[in-house]
């Protein structure tokens, strides 16, 4: 081994697990893909790597021979084919078509053309326009199983699941030839197909050990290679390219089921080396395009690459006993020619082992003395009789059928053991176990429950089985009140009859019912082509018998009829069980043509003979061929060890750890979940107890705000109270204030009337000197005057300017006319200022009746708002000024009109006293 691959991720610390590698036309790199959709790169040569594309899913298969030799093809898990680059790690093309899982893809040896395949098609690609050019489409009932270019020619070969192998031109898809199919011989169903370099020799091999070498010149079958008895089934086949064989390639290796890589010489059949073992298997290989190279994907996911050349210089050496010589041997009457057989001392062991295992299983013993001895069965009894005895009757006494499953089964109760593993209490794959499974006796729930804790903690794979407690459950009712020894029984099964389901977890056991199926298509192939035809799988007919153990389809005494045969059988009696139980149905199912009708049938009871149906399983027993066979089940049922219980790893151990760890991981953040949901009730808690508290306290600062509002308007009020006593106050020094200034103008109103009075009297006394006859009528004119203005000091100025004008009149001369219009008038003036008197006197009346009643609207309505009282003193003194306003007007008014009068009088006075004049003249004259 040159070099140990193992990539870890860095984000759970685990080993990724490559699938796929391809190498380029150097065969110094090859890429390889692992189950996280990580592309590498590996330069062989140069001892480095690297990551060139994250594809995101699981790739299905590689090429990296491609005419731009920077590029690659990767076929991935949704059915599409994708072109990158490496350099660039740019994605090219993105080529879509599939309708299932791209299983191999082949490039043209000019690197132009690609060829994918899947189960149903397979499709022609130009890859320098990405454009598909061919597409082959077959009848669903015959699968492809291969497609791939003839190197060095433009031949394409297609390889079907009928083993039938055509040619084909690549340019116009024209069939050339067709191989013949081997009338005579076993029959090999081709899986695995290696072409040499020159493009001239086939190599197929399938589920047998024999390998059929074609010429493809002639189209004949030149050899037939039988693998030592270790190989039943070739899974791959590579040719190892000679730099001095022109192409035709002489070293094949074959990969078989046990994970070891075999090469031998195809000429001389000699075995030159082998690589991988059966604890470090091989799953899948690739030879380098130079012969130098080899690269294998081990079952642990890791890549271990091989140097041809240190491993065939091994060969110079004195041979060990490991290495395999293959020699000449006898061969079958109708390949005598060409077939050849591996044989050594230790495959020849092996092989003599199985036959008497397969004799064993066909025919049971009868007879011998150490065959007696091995019938005998603790508790005094033989198997040998309790078999005649089931035969004879049908089924064992219901009275001692546990005991004889006891004995049967030679379980070893080992109470200290299963007490170790009870002692670990519930698994927590199973704390929740009714709220799935429901069951209505608590006992039964509780004992479910118990058993199926005991088995994970046995081996961590019965953790993450979902149907195991629908295996378990028929036994759990059955030994109810023996928990022990319903463990070891269902601990029995799992070791015998369930050895091989747990290979291809979580998926359903494919290889137990291909197994089936094959039985099936050998014994009523008109049925399986009905059920193929229905789009009906072995997953539908034959694993819902299998993960309830008949428990859904059977009765109780039908189930317990069973498990007596099975018990008293090899495990592989379960399987062939399962295809009888379908052959015996096979008139009701013919008349199902609906999925939906298949699956409810396979769930419930039909109307089926149980009798027959165990004597139908009986002949597929002894008449099913070796090759068809139910491989590596046991001839007997291997009991449990005494004292502790075996190890039981049969099952990818990386997966169930995978599983448990997201189950542990999920099962803490439940816990954590519920933890902080815990959390999150205590502090919802808290959060209601200070909302109660927020609230109470709400309602305390609402009954103070509420006190404070009152207080607040109370003072308000008190304010306002005090606001228009302060008003009032202010009107009444108004009034007051007003009212002196009334007295103080009175008082020169008088004043003013008193110096007036003094120049009336110089007046008077200067007009007694001018005449006396004038002094009647100025006392007359004047008393009623003086009369007025004593009775309204306001009107003095008016009253004057009268005087004067009657003065001046009298001083005149008017005439006694004129005296009397000024008399009416001074009368009309007298009425009206009478009048105007007592308006004024019944406005003073009034405004103090008003000023009354408003001191007695304030004392009465104190509380009463500002607004009121604002509005009304305006009012009031509105009406006090207008009545001011009116006496201050008539006052104007009367001004007025005595002013016009004494104007008129003037002139008349003027006009009289001219003419009194010149009369005068006249007399002095005279």
């Amino acid at each position: 081994i040159m070099i140990i691959i193992n990539i870890k991720d860095g984000y759970q610390a685990k080993t990724v697990r490559f699938l796929h590698v391809a190498f380029d036309t150097t065969g110094e790199s090859f890429l390889a893909g692992d189950h996280h959709g990580h592309i590498y790169v590996f330069d062989i040569s140069r001892n480095r790597f690297r990551l060139v594309q994250r594809t995101g899913q699981a790739c299905t298969a590689l090429a990296f021979c491609l005419r731009r030799t920077s590029e690659f093809l990767v076929a991935l898990a949704d059915y599409t084919v994708k072109c990158f680059d490496k350099d660039t790690k740019q994605l090219v093309s993105w080529m879509r078509g599939h309708e299932g899982a791209v299983s191999s893809i082949s490039v043209h040896s000019s690197g132009r053309f690609a060829i994918t395949t899947s189960s149903d098609t397979a499709q022609l690609w130009d890859l320098d326009t990405f454009q598909r050019k061919r597409k082959l489409n077959i009848r669903q009932s015959v699968g492809i199983q291969r497609v791939f270019f003839l190197p060095l020619s433009n031949t394409i070969l297609s390889c079907f699941s009928d083993d039938s192998i055509f040619a084909w031109e690549s340019d116009t898809l024209d069939c050339k030839y067709q191989l013949p199919v081997p009338d005579s011989g076993p029959r090999v169903p081709y899986k695995a197909f290696a072409i040499t370099r020159d493009g001239r020799s086939l190599a197929a091999g399938g589920r047998s050990n024999l390998i059929h070498l074609w010429c493809l010149g002639s189209q004949q079958l030149i050899r037939v290679i039988q693998m030592p008895t270790l190989v039943r089934t070739v899974r791959q086949m590579e040719f190892v390219p000679d730099s001095f064989d022109g192409g035709a390639n002489q070293t094949l290796g074959v990969l078989s089921q046990d994970g070891v890589m075999r090469f031998i010489n195809i000429h001389t059949c000699k075995l030159l080396f082998h690589v991988g073992s059966h604890d470090n298997a091989i799953t899948a290989a690739a030879v380098s395009p130079s012969g130098r190279h080899i690269v294998a994907i081990m079952d642990n996911g890791s890549i271990n690459i091989y140097s041809v050349q240190s491993l065939t210089q091994e060969l110079n050496k004195p041979p060990p006993s490991q290495v395999k010589v293959i020699s000449g041997g006898k061969a079958d009457e109708d390949f005598s020619n060409i077939k050849v057989k591996v044989r050594s001392d230790i495959h020849r062991a092996a092989k003599s082992s199985d036959r008497r295992t397969n004799v064993k299983i066909l025919r049971p013993p009868f007879g011998s003395g150490a065959e007696e001895k091995e019938n005998d069965l603790p508790a005094g009894l033989n198997k040998k009789r309790l078999v005649a005895l089931l035969k004879g009757f049908g089924e064992y006494p219901a009275k001692y059928r546990m005991f004889v499953w006891r004995s049967l089964l030679c379980l070893p109760e080992n109470h200290a053991a299963y007490s170790s593993l009870t002692d670990k209490g519930l698994h927590t794959a199973y704390l929740s176990l009714s709220d799935k499974y429901p069951i209505k006796s608590q006992k039964l729930q509780r004992g479910l429950q118990r058993l199926l804790s005991a088995l994970a903690h046995w081996s961590a794979i019965f953790g993450e089985v979902e149907y195991l407690p629908l295996i378990a459950f028929p036994f759990v009712k059955l030994f109810q009140n023996n928990p022990m020894l319903c463990f070891e029984v269902v601990a029995t099964v799992l070791v015998n009859c369930c050895q091989h389901w747990f290979e291809y977890f979580p998926n359903p056991p494919l290889n137990v019912l291909s197994m089936a199926e094959n039985v099936l298509a050998h014994h009523d192939n008109e049925l399986l082509q009905h059920l193929v035809d229905c789009g009906v799988t072995s997953q539908l007919y034959v694993w819902p018998l299998l993960e309830t153990l008949f428990s859904e389809v059977l009765t109780r005494d039908e189930w317990l009829r069973l498990f007596d045969n099975v018990f008293s059988n090899s495990p592989s009696f379960l399987l062939m069980a399962c295809v009888s139980y379908v052959i015996c149905c096979r008139g009701p199912l013919l008349l199902c043509s609906q999925k939906q009708d298949f699956e409810y049938f396979f769930h419930h009871r039909n109307n089926l003979d149980v009798g027959a149906m165990i004597k139908e399983t009986y002949r597929l027993l002894s008449n099913t061929p070796p090759e068809i066979h139910p491989r590596t089940l046991h001839s007997d049922f291997t009991p449990l060890t005494k004292g502790q219980y075996p190890v039981f790893n049969h099952y990818p151990e990386f997966i169930v750890e995978y599983q448990s760890k997201e189950r542990e991981r999920i099962r803490l953040q439940e816990m954590e979940y519920l933890r902080e949901r815990g959390l999150l009730a205590q502090e919802e808690e808290k959060l209601t107890q200070q909302r109660a508290k927020l609230a109470a306290m709400k309602r305390e600062l609402k009954v103070k705000e509420l006190q404070l509002l009152d207080a607040t308007r109370r003072r308000f009020l008190q304010h306002e109270h005090d606001l228009r006593a302060s008003q009032i106050q202010r009107l009444e020094q108004e009034i007051s204030r007003k009212m002196d200034l009334r007295e103080q103008e009175t008082a020169a109103a008088v004043q003013d009337l008193e110096i007036r009075q003094m120049e009336i009297e110089v007046q008077r006394k200067h007009l007694e000197q001018v005449g006396s006859s004038f002094l009647f009528v100025s006392f007359r004119i004047m008393l009623p005057c003086f009369l007025f203005l004593s009775s309204n000091s306001s009107r003095l100025n008016c009253v004057f300017a009268l005087e004067e004008s009657l003065v001046e009149a009298c001083l005149l001369g008017l005439e006694s006319q004129v005296q009397m219009e000024v008399q009416e008038r001074l009368q009309q003036v007298s009425v009206k200022q009478n009048n105007r008197k007592e308006e004024v006197e019944q406005l003073y009346r009034k405004t103090l009746a008003e000023e009354q009643r408003l001191a007695d609207t304030l004392r009465g309505v104190a509380g009463r708002k500002l607004l009121c009282t604002m509005t009304l003193f305006p009012l009031l003194s509105v009406s006090l000024d207008r009545g001011r306003a009116h006496l201050d007007t008539s006052e104007r008014d009367l001004l007025r009109e005595i002013r016009e009068l004494r104007q008129s009088l003037a002139a008349r006075a003027g006009t009289t006293a001219s003419s009194h004049v010149s009369s005068s003249v006249h007399h002095s004259s005279a």
